[in-house]
């Protein structure tokens, strides 16, 4: 059964931060807060726990559409071609924010994604999702979590997260009421940014 661990936007502590990157390096799936939806994330690097996530989501991994958590722009050469000026703006302009934007990716990706010429990027505004990838020092591959209600399409109450999910992963961490909108997602590997879909963040920033 997973754990529950209470966390506080406000002051994340730093002893349950580090439980929850011992998870996550453990090859742990964790369902965490955003400054959007509640996600559901793990390691990048770890194979097994990708697999995890896409059989969950009832996915082949190499179709999945999975978003890079990161803590800010400096992770972004690792796994995105060199991008111009404009692009740069956008993405400091917007970040961190409730956005996902796409970008062309490059040849340092994991060996799961080697098929995909794109990412989705996410820098969420909310620091508990912020220090568990900073400490855990690369991003988190993360997916919404979906509600199999027809009405809300987003669980936003951690407690019922946890009594739906607590078999399906390793830890469902508390850090308050989620939003019920997702991001926004902006897809900027053309010429011309493309609006993917229109979610919490304001599609006009350009």
């Amino acid at each position: 059964m997973a754990q529950f661990i209470k966390i506080y936007p406000q002051n994340p502590n730093d002893k349950e931060v580090a439980r929850v990157v011992k998870i996550l390096q453990d090859g742990g799936i964790i369902i965490y807060p955003t400054d959007t939806v509640y996600g559901l994330g793990c390691d990048i690097t770890n194979n097994k726990a990708l697999e995890r996530i896409a059989r969950i989501k009832g996915i082949k991994l190499e179709k999945a559409n999975f978003s890079f958590v990161c803590s800010d722009l400096s992770n972004l050469s690792d796994y995105v071609k060199q991008i111009d000026t404009a692009t740069f703006k956008i993405l400091k302009r917007s970040l961190p924010g409730p956005y996902t934007f796409i970008l062309p990716g490059n040849n340092n990706l994991p060996k799961a994604f080697k098929n995909k010429t794109t990412v989705g990027i996410r820098v969420p505004d909310n620091n508990i999702a912020i220090e568990i990838v900073k400490l855990l020092g690369n991003p988190i591959v993360s997916t919404s979590i979906y509600d199999d209600d027809q009405v809300v399409e987003y669980s936003t109450d951690p407690e019922l997260i946890f009594e739906k999910w607590q078999h399906l992963v390793d830890a469902v961490i508390d850090g308050g009421y989620g939003d019920n909108v997702a991001s926004t997602i902006i897809d900027l590997s053309g010429d011309e940014p493309v609006v993917v879909r229109e979610g919490k963040g304001d599609p006009d920033i350009f």
